[in-house]
């Protein structure tokens, strides 16, 4: 069974990825609850972190139902790297990740994200001197390069081990793909099966089915699978996984009434965590998978993602559940 560091984890554990704005306390809490067995924060800038920017310290808050837990930084200036490894140690996470991954413009004009991958030998520098700067273990984000012609992904791997990662997880797209297109899952089944490797390799991307989960394990033979848009709105995605790895069958469908209670838990969670401004606005992107495949439903959700009022937002779940009660969704 793999381990990150001491951390030990289950056969083929399944990792919530760090998603800007969604992987939340709130949502990392109810991700836990429905299999996670290991979550990551939101990624939080480095640059924002030493200058105690209210909005990336806010990021660092974390909870002990959740671990482990991971807390992902990324940037790409040494002296302000090695300064965010001082500020996230003192939250006391179980794992400092990197992000070297992020394809969003804003970040890899910075060089940071994915636009490190364009210089690979400040990559290893980089990772070599945080390892070397904390006691806890570090792991890495990444993806298979810049673009298709410079996938070097079973080198970089093999780098970034060398100089003390204790797990790496891969996007199986490169930077130029976003995320368009399918992920290429044989590149890092590449990683995993060179004989020099020995942490964990974990796949991300396209894990939208209990049965491409199975294919990651069991055809491409990676340590576990980092899931991420496939929970946005769905946290009971990792329990379900977990039911098919066991008996081959899928769990029903959660019914509307399970629909609503976690719509509703979720909500006063990210109240309570971040005021109500802010909470309801930044549920408003699960809504529409909670709630995905109702008829003639878009009157209710847009009373959800344009109320600007808790009660509204509570007041639209109550008629939801009135309303469509008795829908039965699809497994």
């Amino acid at each position: 069974m793999p381990k990150i560091g001491d951390i030990q984890l289950p056969d083929f554990p399944l990792l919530l990825a760090p998603m800007e704005d969604v992987s939340d306390p709130p949502f990392r809490a109810l991700c836990k609850e429905n299999g996670a067995d290991v979550v990551y924060t939101e990624f939080i800038s480095s640059e924002g972190l030493i200058r105690d920017a209210a909005k990336s310290v806010m990021k660092l808050d974390i909870y002990e139902k959740e671990r482990p837990v991971g807390i992902q930084i990324f940037g790409a200036e040494m002296d302000s790297m090695l300064q965010a490894i001082d500020i996230v140690e003192r939250t006391k996470p179980d794992i400092i990740d990197i992000n070297f991954g992020c394809p969003v413009k804003k970040v890899v004009c910075k060089n940071a994200g994915a636009g490190i991958l364009r210089d690979i030998p400040l990559m290893v520098k980089l990772t070599e001197a945080m390892v070397k700067r904390t006691q806890l273990p570090v792991t890495v984000k990444t993806r298979l390069g810049w673009d298709h012609n410079s996938i070097k992904i079973v080198e970089v791997a093999e780098r970034l081990q060398d100089v003390g990662i204790q797990a790496i997880a891969i996007h199986g797209r490169t930077r130029v793909q976003m995320y368009k297109g399918e992920a290429d899952w044989n590149p890092i089944a590449a990683v995993k099966n060179n004989p020099r490797m020995h942490i964990p390799v974990f796949g991300n991307g396209d894990v939208d089915t209990p049965e491409a989960a199975m294919r990651m394990r069991d055809a491409y033979g990676l340590d576990g699978a980092m899931i991420g848009r496939a929970s946005i709105g769905n946290p009971w995605f990792f329990n379900h996984v977990k039911h098919y790895f066991e008996t081959g069958e899928h769990l029903p469908s959660p019914t509307m009434e399970q629909r609503v209670n976690i719509a509703r838990r979720h909500l006063q969670m990210a109240i309570d965590w971040k005021g109500e401004k802010l909470g309801v606005f930044e549920t408003r992107r699960h809504y529409t998978n909670y709630f995905k495949g109702i008829p003639h439903f878009k009157e209710y959700r847009m009373k959800m993602v344009t109320s600007d009022a808790a009660e509204d937002v509570f007041a639209a779940f109550d008629e939801v559940l009135e309303k469509f009660g008795d829908y039965q969704f699809a497994s």
